[in-house]
């Protein structure tokens, strides 16, 4: 697939941070699209985009097939990040998964790099606990990537789990051939990466992205927000306010005499015959 004008990719985060933003609105999806469709851009093919998705909607219940045979606008990584927030045995949160590709359109547009877009990726799979098989084959086939990033990006699917992440960078980086004049691959990443992988090997990916991207500027992959219980314990705090009225009510009346406990009877029944 091409690479899209940055006009599609702004209208991209537009979308996805819309739709992530109304689902919660009491608006059916398929209205949303419609709404939606209307509001980008109309000169990208995005809305032709959204007219298949809401087809697609109708016939499946989600977005990833559709976005699956659109190859030539969605990314085989944007496909495979919706179809695991769709799935329905999986734990992946549907609103995560399009703040993800909300902020890696948003990366897109403004002239990305492919070690920022690699980092950036691989970090979303790898902190959402994607399958590390299907993610880095949907990565290499971002039209991003040219054919020794492809072939690396194959390398590490291969060895993931077996050598470190941060060696794999090292080795690939320009601190490497400080020592290394004539490494025998490509190198992929400048300096800075390769200092920055060295001082995190044996360490937990994690560490590794947070600091790329503290010194670097590298995107950081949105995380999962604590699910906001306060609708939830609105109600049960005013039922417990209530049920402490009543009762200091009735500390009261035994105070003044006793509790008539007459008002909690019901009504007499009829008597048989009467």
């Amino acid at each position: 697939m091409p690479i899209l004008d940055r006009e599609e990719y702004i209208e991209q985060a537009y979308f996805f941070r819309s739709l992530r933003e109304r689902m919660n609105q009491g608006v059916s999806t398929q209205e949303l699209l419609a709404i939606l469709r209307h509001e980008v851009l109309a000169i990208t093919k995005l809305p032709m985009a959204i007219d298949f998705m809401a087809t697609e909607l109708r016939h499946t219940g989600g977005f990833a097939g559709a976005m699956r045979r659109l190859q030539h606008y969605f990314t085989p990584f944007q496909t495979f990040i919706m179809a695991e927030a769709e799935r329905p045995e999986g734990r992946f949160d549907l609103r995560i998964g399009l703040e993800i590709l909300e902020k890696e359109a948003e990366y897109r547009a403004k002239g990305p790099t492919p070690q920022g877009l690699f980092l950036y990726q691989f970090e979303a799979v790898c902190r959402n606990r994607l399958g590390y098989d299907e993610g880095l084959e949907a990565m290499a086939q971002d039209p991003l990537y040219d054919e020794a990033w492809r072939e690396w990006i194959l390398t590490v699917r291969r060895q993931i789990g077996l050598v470190d992440l941060a060696d794999m960078i090292y080795v690939r980086s320009e601190e490497y051939l400080k020592t290394h004049p004539h490494p025998g691959k490509p190198i992929l990443f400048g300096e800075k990466e390769g200092r920055i992988a060295l001082a995190h090997r044996k360490r937990d990916p994690l560490f590794l992205f947070a600091a790329l991207s503290r010194q670097l500027g590298y995107p950081s992959v949105p995380r999962p927000r604590p699910e906001d219980t306060t609708p939830q314990l609105i109600p049960q705090l005013v039922r417990r306010v209530e049920r402490l009225e009543t009762r200091i009510k009735l500390l009261e009346e035994e105070l003044r005499g006793g509790i008539d406990i007459t008002r909690f009877y019901g009504p007499p029944k009829p008597e048989a015959g009467g």
